[in-house]
């Protein structure tokens, strides 16, 4: 028998070749029939639903602007992080539908919606909303409630007499 020194020459002696490694995923551009992305944002409670399509910059939550929606300047700041970071101002509308959660939460969730749908439309993109974090699910939520306790870990009041 001869000596094998590789797989190639392996796969060559047996009649099998050896396995293809595949190279780094190849994100494909997802776009509907009218030219918009699609993608859901999760964060706590909250689910938002977010299309992206090429415009003015309008982000629109709930039927209504952004800013009276998210009256509060730290989630106006949240909400446009992803688009700030891809250096996009101005180029997309947003259309966004969220329901539970309270309004942190649902912030969370509309950026996390506009970061997947940034990657949908412009597959490039990708890798700067990567390390941002902003493709990241934050999976904490709200720990339940156990038996014997006030909370998910607060106790009674203990009373020694």
């Amino acid at each position: 028998m001869a000596e094998l020194n590789s797989l190639e020459e392996l796969g060559a002696a047996t009649g099998t070749e050896a396995p293809v490694e595949n190279a780094a995923p190849v994100h494909v551009r997802k776009v509907d029939e009218q030219g918009r992305a699609y993608a859901t944002g999760k964060r706590k409670d909250a689910v938002a639903r977010v299309w992206i399509k090429p415009g003015s910059g309008k982000v629109t939550v709930n039927g209504r602007e952004f800013e009276t929606y998210f009256a509060r300047p730290v989630l106006r700041m949240v909400v446009q992080q992803p688009v700030v970071a891809a250096s996009r101002e101005g180029q997309f509308d947003v259309i966004a539908t969220v329901a539970g959660g309270g309004l942190s939460g649902q912030a969370g969730a509309v950026r996390h919606g506009i970061s997947k749908a940034l990657t949908y439309y412009e597959p490039e993109l990708r890798s700067v909303l990567k390390k941002g974090g902003f493709l990241t699910r934050d999976s904490r939520v709200v720990e339940r409630k156990k038996y014997g306790k006030a909370k998910a870990r607060r106790s009674f009041q203990f009373s020694k007499r």
